[in-house]
């Protein structure tokens, strides 16, 4: 192949028929078109499903699996559009680098963002290198996040449809991966173009509703499943002020968040009372006025750098950062302490940032993600 070649869509200077791809399909719309959109375009596309849970098992419920059925949409696209299909099982995987860790963390008190983890410990690991070992040129999924190259190589940027973006939980990918990996779906500029794509393909799928929950939490009880894994988990304990006075009694920290409002069962007070913090070798969750909640130093650890230079050779640089997936992206100051810890200074303060979750770093002056970090005491 010559070296002046044309690149085909996925960057690579030869025909698409002579470009392995496999694509992790979830057995949604997203990765559904994503599949069904390069074997139309004639790329030697390989499917390919992780089988990570089991419904029945997390919620001890007989006959609850749900998993199954997006197993089988998955397959029936495949066959559809012509292009071989496999499903891995994942579960001890699965497990222990995600479940595992979400119901210890939840325990610990902290609030912990599981897709983050599965992203980075499975799909763009164990499931990248399954890829690599299928001798596929890449890997392609259905996240809208777009990558870019750069004049160091790829970056990773904001999808087109802010509503969409999924950024904040793909922050931990390294360069390596993002060398590997493609987001075909990143410029989309709404999910309705994707459903129109689906639409047009003819895909079994098109109007599949769009997963709302954890895949392992499906009703999204989070603390019925921790219950399952970790039976004794919900022991009782007293709902207590900052001053120590107690006010109430819970029926288990693993029920409780931070800043959570509603249902502390501790009502005719004059003002409204929030969850500021919890105690979990105390058994207390500790409730105070709305103002508690503010937070402008963000302590954050396991950082993943993906911006140009070292995280440590830099002093410190003006940033916007998101301390939840449901946030804008805010002003903030980075402040390195190491390549893999730092403190954010954000220059308005957050309400509710809690131990657990992540804060995702963003150029100010670009859609650029320059990656993140995972907070990890209250400040």
């Amino acid at each position: 192949m010559a070296l002046d070649s044309p690149l085909n869509s996925l960057g690579f200077a030869k025909p698409p028929a002579q470009t392995r791809v496999v694509v992790a399909m979830s057995g949604g719309v997203d990765s559904s078109v994503v599949a069904a959109q390069l074997a139309e375009e004639g790329y030697d596309v390989v499917g390919v499903t992780l089988q990570l849970y089991d419904h029945g098992a997390a919620l001890a419920k007989k006959g609850a699996c749900c998993a199954g059925r997006d197993i089988h949409d998955a397959r029936r696209v495949a066959e559809d559009m012509g292009f071989p299909h496999y499903v891995l099982d994942y579960e001890n995987t699965f497990r222990e680098a995600v479940i595992d860790e979400f119901a210890d963390s939840y325990l610990a008190g902290a609030t912990p963002v599981p897709c983050i983890r599965c992203n980075e410990r499975v799909k763009f690991k164990d499931l990248l290198q399954t890829a690599k070992d299928l001798d596929a040129d890449c890997m392609a999924t259905g996240h809208y996040i777009q990558r870019k190259m750069g004049d160091h190589g790829a970056e990773l940027h904001a999808a087109a449809d802010g509503n969409r973006d999924q950024s904040y939980f793909l922050f931990s990918t390294t360069a390596e991966q993002l060398s590997y990996l493609r987001f075909p779906l990143g410029h989309l500029a709404s999910k309705d173009e994707t459903r129109a794509l689906a639409q047009k393909y003819g895909l079994s799928v098109a109007d599949k509703p769009d997963s709302q929950d954890i895949c392992f939490v499906p009703n999204g009880d989070y603390a019925a499943v921790i219950e399952k894994l970790r039976p004794g988990a919900a022991e009782p304990g007293d709902i207590v002020d900052v001053n120590g006075q107690v006010l109430g009694t819970h029926r288990g920290v693993i029920h409780y968040t931070i800043g959570q409002r509603r249902g502390l069962g501790i009502g005719g007070l004059a003002d409204p009372l929030y969850v500021v913090r919890l105690d979990v070798d105390a058994r207390h969750v500790i409730v105070g006025p709305k103002d508690l909640l503010a937070t402008r130093t963000v302590p954050l650890r396991e950082i993943n750098w993906i911006g140009d230079g070292a995280l440590s050779d830099m002093s410190e640089r003006p940033i916007m950062v998101r301390v939840r997936s449901t946030r804008p992206p805010t002003d903030a100051i980075l402040r390195p302490i190491s390549d893999t810890e730092a403190t954010v200074e954000l220059l308005v303060a957050e309400q509710g940032v809690a131990p657990g979750q992540a804060c995702v770093f963003y150029d100010p002056d670009s859609t650029r993600v320059l990656g993140g970090g995972w907070i990890w005491r209250g400040a």
